[in-house]
């Protein structure tokens, strides 16, 4: 009779512990997000790149760059870049890369922070831009700190259209090769050819020379 009490009383001691484990696992345990909770103060729940809202709206402060880029026209869009949606690089909200790039020629440039070459080829974009007969130039930072993105652009001086592309899907829409910096020549049919060589541009004579060749 002893063992068999013994016994029943380490099962009831063994089911106590188990027990108070669960307990304790579910207190502990991180509980999902609460989806329709209202944003934690300060944070911009509209914007996808505000980890820090306040480094962030400083650096695009400093950028000055163009607003968001809209619709180019009535053009229906068409190409890899339709249903594509981004964040803008230089303010809150989105881009439709589709209806942004439209009926029209458009260069689109891959790039990031981290990226050398990138640095040369951005200010050599910059002036290819302000010629009179330059097709549209859109920048599109791929994954990426926006903070520094923005930071490189205002040393540059460069103030281009810009996206983000946190998630890849320019990148992977364009078929994109993963090495940076990348260009595309988007044609108003909706078609793209990636341009190869030159890369990076070095000179706005160079990026119009590919436009004409590709366009």
């Amino acid at each position: 009779m002893s063992g068999a009490g013994a016994t029943r009383s380490e099962i009831v001691a063994t089911a106590a512990v188990v027990v108070l484990a669960v307990i304790a696992v579910w207190v502990l345990w991180p509980q999902a997000p609460d989806r329709d909770a209202a944003p934690a103060p300060g944070v911009a729940e509209s914007d996808p790149l505000a980890a820090d809202p306040a480094a962030l709206a400083s650096a695009r402060a400093a950028a000055n760059l163009p607003p968001c880029p809209g619709p180019a026209g009535p053009d229906t869009p068409r190409g890899p870049l339709s249903g594509v949606t981004v964040p803008c690089l230089g303010g809150p909200g989105a881009a439709d890369l589709g209806a942004t790039t439209a009926g029209r020629t458009v260069l689109i440039n891959l790039w990031a922070s981290w990226c050398a070459p990138c640095r040369t080829e951005l200010p050599a974009l910059a002036e290819y831009a302000t010629r009179p007969d330059a097709a549209a130039v859109l920048t599109v930072n791929v994954r990426d700190d926006p903070v520094a993105a923005l930071r490189l652009l205002a040393e540059l001086n460069v103030r281009l259209p810009a996206v983000a592309d946190p998630d890849g899907d320019v990148r992977a829409a364009l078929r994109a090769p993963p090495a940076l910096p990348a260009s595309y020549v988007l044609r108003p049919d909706g078609t793209a050819t990636r341009v190869e060589p030159p890369t990076p541009f070095r000179t706005a004579e160079e990026i119009a020379a590919a436009v004409r060749r590709l366009d």
